[in-house]
């Protein structure tokens, strides 16, 4: 995700690049073609300009919305990513105690445990939703077996939650907690696992073919049309002009399709890492721990 750094007119025209370079070399072209070779059937004045671009600027607009509501959807699922783990980590280290002096070092070794397979499936549903391997951020937090369990999953994350659900089985049965603390701590992990399904629909569920096609050819179309028929009437400042709507009509366009994919590992993503790393940070605090990551930081204007 971009953080606001104040306005960059340089990174503003870079954003649209090769699009907008051919479109200014176009515009020279046809007011070259009218101003100096006299070819005057290049003109077409009576095109309706403000109509098109009017429809153009409707269509356009309506699949940025779209686009933006599957981004921002996949911010709040995270937003519930985030709640939940805490909740889980305080219900894990607040809720459990045991009547027997044996079992505490027991007990806060399964504490331990219990968070860090949260802290691992917060990562592995990041790599997870990006298609990208999760062994690096989760070997410091499972064991070599585990992890050689995991390489044969299809979906890690799942797998991680089922482990949490086992060991949570596990401290009822052991009367670290009761029945109605197994239950809230149950929602907890099916809250988790809702969120999850939501990031996975959005990820696995493309926006349309024809939302993508249809608004990048129509804005193609209107931009090839603007100098033809602004020529006539401002000669040779058209590509002043027609270069600065083509402009916005093409980075309307670009924004939407930057946009529609928030789990697609580039600069326009929800920052995963940002958040995963947010997430381990509070829940090793949970525990008591004082060896914390480092809170991810903007890279070259970028937070990830």
């Amino acid at each position: 995700m971009i953080v606001p750094r104040g306005r960059q007119l340089r990174a503003m025209l870079m954003y649209v690049g090769k699009p907008l370079l051919l479109l200014v070399m176009y515009d020279l072209a046809v007011v070259a073609a009218y101003k100096v070779l006299h070819w005057n059937w290049v003109a077409l004045p009576h095109i309706p300009l403000s109509l098109f671009g009017s429809a153009i600027g409707i269509i356009v607009a309506f699949r940025n919305q779209s686009a933006y509501a599957r981004w921002w959807e996949a911010r709040i699922l995270w937003g519930s990513v985030v709640n939940n783990s805490r909740s889980w980590a305080r219900q894990v280290t607040t809720g459990m105690f045991s009547l027997k002096a044996d079992e505490a070092a027991e007990m806060k070794q399964m504490q331990r445990r219990m968070v860090y397979l949260q802290i691992a499936y917060v990562h592995a549903l990041r790599q997870h939703l990006r298609k990208l391997e999760p062994w690096p951020e989760l070997a410091p937090l499972l064991t070599e077996q585990e992890l050689e369990a995991l390489r044969v999953e299809k979906n890690v994350p799942m797998t991680i939650q089922e482990w949490m659900g086992q060991l949570l089985l596990e401290c009822q049965v052991r009367e670290w907690i009761d029945a109605l603390q197994w239950r809230a701590m149950d929602e907890s992990l099916n809250d988790l696992a809702d969120a999850q399904g939501g990031a996975e629909r959005i990820k696995n569920t493309p926006m349309p073919k024809v939302y993508d096609y249809f608004p990048q050819l129509f804005v193609q179309i209107y931009c090839i049309l603007l100098p033809l028929a602004l020529v006539t009437s401002m000669g040779w400042t058209t590509p002043l002009g027609s270069t600065l709507v083509g402009f916005i009509f093409l980075a309307l366009d670009k924004i939407g399709r930057d946009l529609e994919d928030p789990f697609e590992n580039s600069i326009f993503d929800v920052p995963l890492t940002s958040i995963t790393t947010t997430i381990e940070i509070n829940l090793r605090q949970l525990l008591g721990e004082t060896q914390l990551p480092q809170a991810t930081v903007p890279v070259d204007g970028v937070m990830w």
